[in-house]
């Protein structure tokens, strides 16, 4: 198996594990972690996932000796072809080369990144809500080296989370970007030692998961959806969340009347 699914609690850790080559994806793993996160995303007793790498490497990005080998042909780009009925949901599934990159998921996902998150690997990275890199960790679009565009959202994210200026400098030189960069520029979103990639985005994975989640589905696709809109539309979209009001809101208006949670304190909500 190239891709391993896990459970600790409410939390599903995906992990890449072909540390042999860096956890470069193939098109068995490809299919592997698409497989893996549709099936996060309808199991109910599932919150939050974590997707990481074997082996001290996130992602080396498209296993390129595959790609040589030819198994990567018409039929694959058939295959992968987008038209334009697409919209990024789950109901009509729609594999990217990676795997996952084109499914909107309705629950957040976070990347655990040691080692290189380089070329696609990078963009399986974007991908995720969240990054957590430990010190040595980097990113680059390495595949700017072989003729190898980004096609799996690489240039859609990367302007969105890091701004236009600076998703062009890393995309027209492919040059690596270490953690403490990665941080300061908004491409990370946790620094953490070496080894602590897992733990760290597991701790942050728990936190999530312990809030009321309609609450926070809502809110989070609310930002997915507002980059297509224009402001007014985008409020609109935005005033849907209120319907969760209505399912947890109210309960939680009655705990911060009862108490709980004053002067910002997280602990006991």
């Amino acid at each position: 198996m190239t891709i391993r699914t896990d459970s600790d609690g409410e939390i599903t850790v995906v992990t890449i594990d072909r540390p042999q080559l860096r956890n470069a994806v193939d098109t068995a793993t490809a299919d592997a972690l698409f497989s893996a996160f549709v099936a996060f995303d309808r199991d109910p007793a599932r919150k939050v996932a974590v997707l990481t790498g074997a082996g001290g490497a996130f992602c080396a990005g498209f296993d390129l000796a595959h790609a040589a080998s030819g198994a990567v042909g018409e039929a694959w780009f058939a295959e992968h072809d987008l038209d334009p009925s697409f919209d990024g949901t789950d109901d009509r599934p729609r594999k990217g080369p990676m795997g996952p990159t084109r499914l909107t998921l309705s629950k957040p996902v976070i990347a655990a990144i040691a080692g290189p998150a380089v070329a696609g690997g990078m963009e399986l990275a974007l991908w995720c809500d969240m990054r957590v890199m430990e010190e040595g960790a980097y990113m680059g679009v390495y595949c700017r080296r072989w003729g190898v565009p980004l096609i799996d959202g690489g240039t859609v994210r990367l302007p969105r989370i890091v701004g236009h200026g600076r998703a062009m400098d890393l995309i027209l030189t492919g040059r690596k970007v270490e953690a403490a960069e990665c941080l300061s520029i908004g491409l990370a979103n946790r620094v953490c030692a070496e080894g602590e990639a897992l733990d760290t985005a597991l701790e942050l994975a728990r936190e999530i998961a312990r809030f009321p989640q309609a609450c926070l589905r809502a809110d989070r696709a609310s930002a997915l959806r507002q980059w297509s809109l224009d402001m007014p539309r985008a409020l609109a979209s935005e005033w849907k969340s209120s319907r969760a009001f209505g399912s947890e809101g109210v309960e939680g208006a009655r705990r911060f009347a009862s108490g709980k949670g004053r002067g910002g304190d997280f602990g006991e909500i």
